[in-house]
């Protein structure tokens, strides 16, 4: 590389930025004595800039001959002493925390550790350099087409949780060469089945750049999941069809434009709680090196080891003003820059642990409630990390949402024959009693009973068991406590009985999320009948036992899908925007009914007394849909139809009485999981029957006759019709 013109540049923005005509370098370290800016070559030759203008602890330089494309590090000379907590090594070539873009992978050497591994106490003064990721100058230029935000409101929302590689690597229809690729995400192939099925918004599992963990590779395994983040505002190298010298950043941007030309969100699961280089005995990667005590969590008592509240190691420390600058930075770079359109957080608990205990007023949660671009996007919890304390469902700040463990530890427990029915219908109603004392509304709630954690919803009803020996921890990683049920036999089967069995329980669960409260969330494949061979914790399994399999489309299950989401869509009685009140209200007739109604089968109402009975285990719920399901967006009120719902937990089939003329006259059968709906209509007060282990959806008849959603009567006789020939 030629003699390189170096300018004072500017401390802001932090990281390396492109303005056309040159590039902009900054990087944060209040430790550092001096600081290296590192240009590398393709072919690994390292040309070193010294940093020499300093502002507020921020090293900054401006050259004017570096362009889009250019790989680079940093080194950071400073205090080695780890009993202080300091980490400085210059030996170690450090990924920028700013980078917007990576090159190359890690390959595992003693180098990359800034320790002696027959003598920890020693330092380690080996260069990492050849076996480093580096970070890559990108071009912010990027044509829109006048893309923006879809403010999809959280009430119409149906969340799809997928995985870049996952969802694609397998679909016949995607490209070879765009499977397991943001270009193959957005493949009509794809968008095309998640419109169909209602989906508003695609839940990514982390997409920030990740590392491959050593002990995993050398078992011949590999992250997956990828929650061991490195670049906060890198979308990972691996995922990009097009190639990793900034080319991923603008296929990244075009599969964000396709899927909002969809009508589809995109949200990002973002893990900000920790990061890939571990504890004490971990690499010297980025941060660790470039300003360990204002990055991480350390031991007040000795700060030669990590605080660990999310059992990786360490914790990002958010009590850090620069530590939560990234956080922010990196927040606003993905909505601004990447036009994003919300975020799931990770471990969130962690991030509002100020000191010891979690605390819902943290400055992080400060941060975001101020910001002008990060409080208008999507924000969800997952509320719980593995410290003291950690389970914090309900206790998030107004503004955000959560994933809501309890909906689905209380739905699994009800399906599987052991239900608690006060819970069952707290959940089903949006779960007021966790989240209308903090001012929030049902959208607080994200409902899910299957995510990337834990099994299937096709292995949630195959087996009791988890079986993870594949991932080589002996089967004893992952969930033992399941609430899983297998119908009787364990994993595969050519049982008749048991398949129906199974079939009818996959339906019970999508169509119980799909018309509660809240907002529902899918786990990729639910619909499909995913299975990962009892497998509940993949996340060392890339391979096609966790990668959906299209080809095995359960395609019966498909239709139903299709035919619930439907339903949802059409009536804003399952989407409310506020409380069920539990109150009268005027109907257009002027009568006077309650807003919602638990029912026995008997057509009577529920007592105080009756929610504890341990035998009960079916519960009916009439909702009102006439002028009180909540006002628009002009203030006016919603009309709907009644509907009428039951749910049978019990294992013989039961026998109900519909209640008398003041909730409805007749009824249609919109959907019955145990059988096909028929075509007519019921009267109020007479009889009729539910089978066993299902669900019974109701609408109010009005006017001529109307079949419930022959999607729905087609799938279950299809699938009846299967079953048959099997």
């Amino acid at each position: 590389m030629s003699e390189i013109e170096v300018w004072p540049g500017s401390a802001y923005p932090l990281g390396a930025t492109y303005d056309g005509g040159g590039t902009n370098f900054a990087l944060f370290s209040e430790v550092a004595e001096r600081v290296e800016l590192c240009l590398l070559d393709q072919d690994g030759t390292e040309t070193r800039v010294e940093v020499q203008e300093i502002d507020a602890f921020v090293w900054h330089c401006y050259l004017p001959q570096v362009q889009p494309g250019q790989r680079y590090g940093f080194r950071v000379h400073g205090p080695d002493d780890p009993a202080s907590g300091l980490r400085c090594n210059p030996a170690k070539l450090l990924l920028d925390p700013y980078a917007k873009a990576t090159s190359g992978q890690i390959t595992w050497d003693p180098s990359l550790f800034g320790y002696d591994f027959d003598d920890p106490e020693q330092p380690n003064d080996d260069d990492s350099g050849p076996h480093m990721v580096r970070g890559v100058v990108t071009n912010p230029y990027f044509d829109w087409e006048g893309d923006r935000r879809l403010a999809v409101p959280f009430n119409e929302s149906v969340i799809y949780e997928a995985h870049v590689k996952g969802l694609t690597m397998l679909h016949p229809d995607v490209p070879e060469e765009l499977r397991g690729t943001y270009a193959g995400l957005a493949h009509p192939a794809v968008t095309e089945h998640l419109t169909s099925l209602g989906v508003t918004a695609i839940e990514l599992m982390p997409v920030h750049q990740f590392v491959q963990d050593d002990t995993l590779l050398q078992k011949g395994l590999r992250n997956y999941w990828g929650y061991n983040s490195l670049a906060f505002l890198a979308p990972h190298a691996d995922y990009a069809a097009t190639g990793e010298t900034g080319q991923q950043v603008q296929e990244f941007k075009s599969m964000v434009k396709t899927l909002h030309q969809a009508g589809i969100e995109v949200i990002l699961d973002v893990v900000y709680n920790h990061t890939a280089e571990g504890n004490h005995l971990g690499p010297t990667l980025s941060f660790k090196g470039i300003d360990n005590p204002a990055y991480y969590r350390l031991e007040e008592d000795d700060r030669r080891y990590y605080t660990d509240y999310t059992g990786t190691g360490n914790s990002l420390n958010v009590r850090h003003p620069h530590s939560l600058q990234l956080i922010m930075d990196s927040l606003r770079y993905w909505v601004t820059e990447m036009h994003v359109d919300g975020f799931r957080f990770d471990l969130a608990s962690t991030l509002a642990r100020e000191f010891y205990d979690v605390d819902r007023l943290a400055t992080f949660f400060d941060l975001v409630q101020q910001d002008p671009v990060v409080s208008q996007v999507k924000l969800i919890a997952e509320p719980w990390d593995v410290g003291p304390g950690g389970y914090q469902v309900g206790n998030f700040p107004p503004q955000w949402t959560e994933w809501n463990g309890k909906y689905r530890d209380t739905v699994r427990d009800f399906w599987r024959g052991e239900p608690s029915l006060g819970d069952f219908a707290s959940r089903l109603a949006g779960s007021s009693d966790l989240y209308e004392r903090s001012g929030r509304r049902p959208v607080a709630s994200i409902n899910f009973v299957t995510a990337h954690d834990g099994f299937t919803l096709r292995d949630l009803v195959s087996y009791n068991d988890k079986h993870n020996e594949a991932n080589g921890e002996d089967n004893n990683d992952g969930e033992s406590h399941n609430r899983s049920w297998n119908r009787g036999v364990e994993g595969p089967t050519d049982d008749a009985g048991v398949l129906e069995a199974r079939a009818r329980a996959q339906r019970n669960v999508l169509a119980t999320l799909l018309l509660s409260q809240g907002v529902p969330m899918l786990a990729h494949g639910d619909e499909l009948g995913r299975t990962q061979l009892g497998n509940n914790n993949g996340y060392a399994q890339d391979s096609e036992l966790t990668w959906v399999h299209w080809d095995e489309a359960d395609k019966p299950l498909i239709e139903f899908t299709r035919a619930v989401a439907a339903l949802r869509h059409e009536h804003p009685t399952f989407r409310r925007r506020r409380f069920f009140t539990g109150t009268t209200a005027l109907t257009e007739d002027g009568e006077r009914l309650d807003d919602i109604v638990w029912l026995h089968l008997d057509g009577t109402r529920m007592a105080d007394e009756d929610w504890d009975d341990p035998e009960e285990k079916a519960i009916g719920m009439w909702l009102n849909g006439q002028g009180i399901v909540g006002p628009d967006e002009r203030g006016q009120p919603v009309v709907d139809d009644h509907f009428l719902l039951y749910f049978n937990a019990a294992a013989e089939d039961a026998t109900l009485t519909l209640p008398p003329e003041e909730y409805a006259a007749a009824w249609d059968v919109v959907l019955h999981t145990g059988g096909s709906p028929g075509t007519e209509p019921l009267q109020a007060g007479t009889a009729a029957t539910i089978a066993a282990f299902s669900m019974l959806v109701l609408r109010e008849h009005s006017g001529p006759v109307v079949v419930a959603d022959h999607s729905v009567e087609a799938s279950l006789a299809e699938a009846a019709e299967r079953r048959g020939e099997g």
